[in-house]
Parts: structure tokens; C-alpha cells; sequence
């Protein structure tokens, strides 16, 4: 393949200049529509930024576990990790995506009366090389960066499990979970709302980029795996919570950020269109409501643990700005800055309050992923009726309920037959040694940890 030179700026400028005016004054050639076409590949383009963005986010997890495990368990969560976001790449091409994205073709349901169940077959893509004639959505985006974005939100639902049972779990029980968790449980509740099914139909549920459809799945996921798989070995020892502290806050700390910059990605390309002047600045206000809540939910957390604790958390703080961001997920183009980093702030104090409140229940969250996914998610879910007048209190409340009832009661199932046929857990002897040696045979700090 001959490459093409690249021209001086000067000649480059000269050169793009007289097309620039030839679009705005004499308008395109016959036979062409460049509005739609622009429309089409900014839409596209969006879909695709947006898109490795929010993969970025699977580094972010990643990160982030590893450095709140001890670090006898560190190669496990870096496996989980990179094992459960191909599985759901996978899974979202045979099932998932036409499970989420019936485009009217519901198993049960229709789109008046409201889809309960989507369709079932494999994700397809347009044809190589195709022209505006046969897109599959010419007026919209292509398939391909359609795929690509979503399947990125599902992986994501499964990354906040896999925190919370870290450090006893086996991995090929975890494993099997991710499959169902990603091919079938969250495509098919997301599917209610985002593929036009009952809850968006019948309800008016209003979940901007999923609050309740991403990060409260994952969190209910998680509670309920928690509860079956029971908490770690000597966490509560006669009426006290033993602290294990994290292997290295400097890569949780990495992570966070991470997360916090791919979620740019999730929010803003929620927006799911870039072809106008309006859409363009709606997506720079949900970047802007998006990193303000999570400053909003560090600060409040910063502060917090001060006042309570006599010293800063940093884990509380880290977890304070994630909240900030799944707090202002169901709806972050609506509010101005100001209520957005009160709704970021609000879901720092929810974490604060939450983790501690989940050791005296007795329920083992190791990254404290049930308060910044679930417990946050909720309250995101609920802040949406507060700037946006389409939304309703009933409407939203009774989402919540039917997401949760589904989500929790569907992954217990799968956890309680996983573990009958089995087991969940690692043997004592094993969660003593640590996951890395007993499960992989390998360690991530093998002169640190011998």
C-alpha cells in the first residue's frame, strides 16, 4: 500500500478552506446529504469514544480491587478482572445484545403494550463497506459503534461483583455467574427500560445512563452473593470487625481515577447523539455535571470521615467520588452544576454511613461496592425527579423495586445452585494461603508475600 504524504500546514489549510465555504454557501453536490451523513458519523463517532472509554473502566476495576485486596489475592482479582470482561464481550454477541435490543421483535410483550422478554439470536453487524442506502439505522448510528458502547455498560455490571466477594471465592463458580449475569440478567432488565420494554412504557422510568440499570444490577448481584458466600475468615471475630487493610492505595487510587475519567464515556455517550449543535452542548454539560459530583461525593466523604473518624479515609474518599459518579448517572444533563455536586456530595455521605453499616450486619463487602453501586444508585435513581419534571417519584420508586426484586432474587438462584453443585467457597486452608497460590499457583508480589 502506497502512503499518502502529508501536506504543509499552509497547503492543508488553502486546501480545506474552499470546502469549508463550498459546505456552508453553495450546500452538497447532487445526490449526496451531507446533514445526514454528519449525522450518521458523529453520531458514530460518539458511540465509538464513548465506547473505549467506558473499556478503560475495566482497568479501573481492575486497579482498584487490586489495590484494596491484600496482597496474597491480588493475581486473582487481576483474573477475574480480565476473564469476566471477554466473557461478557462474548456473551453480549451471542445473547445480550438482541435480549436489551429487540427493535420490536420481543419474545413477550410488544412495544404498546411493553416487552417483558427481547429477542433471542446473535448480534450483526452492517456489511463491510456499506453506503448510506444500506445502513441499518442511517438516521442514527452504525450498528457496529451501537455494539460496541453497550456492551461496554454490561461488562461493567460485572465488574461490581467481582469486588465484593474478592478474596474467598472461587474463580470458575464466579465465572459461570458472569456468564448468566451478562448474557442474560442485566440485558434482560435493561431491556425494560432502554429497549423500550414495560418500564419505560407503561412507568416513564427515567435512567439517563443507568443508575439502577448498571451499577444498582451489579450491586444487587453483589449483596446477594455476599449473603450466600458469607464474609472472610476472621473479619468478624466476638461482636468486632476486623480491618483488613488493601495491598497498595497508590494503584486503588490510580484506579479510581480511571473509572472517574471513562466515565466521561459512560455519561456523555449516553447522550447518544452528537450530530447538532444542541446535542454537542449537552454532552459538554453531562462531562461537566459528571466530574462535579464526583468532586462533590470526594469532598463530602473527605470531610466526613474527619469529623467522624478524627482522620481522612483515603478508601472512604476514593469510594466517595465513585458514588458521586453513580449518583449523578440517572440523570446528568438536567442539573445545573450547583445541584449536581449536591446529588455527587449526598451519595459520599451514603458511603460514609453505608460500609460501616453493612459490618454490623455482618455482610462482607471488600471494596465496599454494595454502598457505591447499589446504595448510591438508588439514591441517583430517586435525585432524577428533583431536575427533571418528566420524571416521577411513583415511577422511579417502583422501577427500582421491580429492577431490584429481579435482579437480587434472579442472582441468589444462580449463586444457591452454583453453590450446591459446586461450592462457592474456598477451603479455610486455602483462603488462609490466599487465592493467588491455592487457585492460580502464581502471585503478584511473590518476593513481598513468600
Amino acid at each position: 500500500m502506497q502512503l499518502k504524504k502529508l501536506l504543509p500546514l499552509g497547503v492543508a489549510a488553502a486546501t480545506l478552506l474552499p470546502m469549508v465555504a463550498f459546505g456552508q454557501d453553495e450546500g452538497p453536490a447532487a445526490g449526496t446529504d451531507a446533514s445526514s451523513d454528519s449525522i450518521f458519523i458523529f453520531n458514530s463517532l460518539l458511540f465509538l469514544i464513548g465506547g473505549f472509554l467506558v473499556m478503560w473502566m475495566a482497568a479501573g476495576f481492575s486497579m482498584l480491587e487490586a489495590g484494596l485486596v491484600r496482597s496474597k489475592n491480588v493475581t486473582m482479582q487481576l483474573t477475574k478482572n480480565i476473564a469476566l470482561f471477554s466473557l461478557a464481550a462474548i456473551m453480549y454477541y451471542l445473547i445480550g445484545y438482541n435480549l436489551m435490543y429487540p427493535l420490536g421483535n420481543w419474545s413477550i410483550g410488544t412495544d404498546e403494550t411493553g416487552g417483558y422478554l427481547g429477542a433471542f439470536g446473535v448480534a450483526v453487524l452492517e456489511a463491510v463497506g456499506v453506503g448510506r442506502d444500506a445502513a441499518d439505522d442511517y438516521g442514527y448510528a452504525s450498528t457496529g459503534s451501537d455494539f460496541f458502547f453497550q456492551l461496554m455498560f454490561c461488562a461493567t455490571t460485572a465488574s461490581i461483583v467481582s469486588g465484593t466477594l474478592a478474596e474467598r471465592i472461587k474463580l470458575w463458580p464466579f465465572l459461570i455467574f458472569t456468564i448468566i449475569l451478562t448474557g442474560f440478567i442485566y440485558p434482560i432488565q435493561a431491556s425494560w427500560k432502554w429497549g423500550g420494554g414495560f418500564l419505560d412504557s407503561q412507568f416513564g422510568f427515567l435512567d439517563f445512563a443507568g443508575s439502577t440499570v448498571v451499577h444498582s444490577v451489579g450491586g444487587w448481584a453483589a449483596l446477594a452473593g455476599a449473603l450466600i458466600l458469607g464474609p472472610r475468615l476472621g473479619k468478624y471475630v466476638d461482636g468486632k470487625v476486623t480491618a483488613f487493610p488493601g495491598s497498595n492505595l497508590t494503584l486503588a487510587t490510580l484506579g479510581t481515577f480511571i473509572l472517574w475519567l471513562g466515565w466521561f464515556g459512560f455519561n456523555g455517550g449516553s447522550q447518544l447523539a452528537m450530530g447538532t449543535v444542541g446535542d454537542v452542548a449537552d454532552v459538554s454539560r453531562i462531562f461537566s455535571n459528571t466530574n462535579t459530583a464526583a468532586a462533590g461525593g470526594a469532598i463530602a466523604a473527605l470531610i466526613l470521615t474527619q469529623i467522624v473518624y478524627k482522620k481522612v479515609d483515603l478508601t472512604m474518599v476514593l469510594n466517595g467520588a465513585l458514588a458521586g459518579l453513580v449518583s449523578i448517572t440517572a440523570e446528568p444533563l438536567t442539573p445545573s452544576l450547583g445541584a449536581a455536586t449536591i446529588i455527587g456530595a449526598i451519595g459520599g455521605v451514603i458511603v460514609v454511613f453505608t460500609v460501616p453499616l453493612l459490618d454490623k450486619l455482618k455482610i462482607d463487602d471488600v471494596v465496599g461496592a454494595i454502598p457505591v453501586h447499589l446504595f448510591a444508585g438508588i439514591w441517583g435513581t430517586i435525585a432524577v425527579i428533583f431536575t427533571n419534571s418528566d420524571a416521577t417519584f411513583g415511577g422511579q420508586i417502583i422501577s427500582i423495586i421491580i429492577v431490584g426484586i429481579f435482579a437480587f432474587v434472579v442472582s441468589a438462584i444462580i449463586w444457591f445452585i452454583l453453590k450446591a453443585i459446586m461450592g462457592l467457597r474456598v477451603s479455610e486452608e486455602d483462603e488462609m494461603m490466599g487465592l493467588d497460590k491455592a487457585e492460580l499457583g502464581m502471585e503478584a508480589y511473590p518476593e513481598f508475600t513468600s
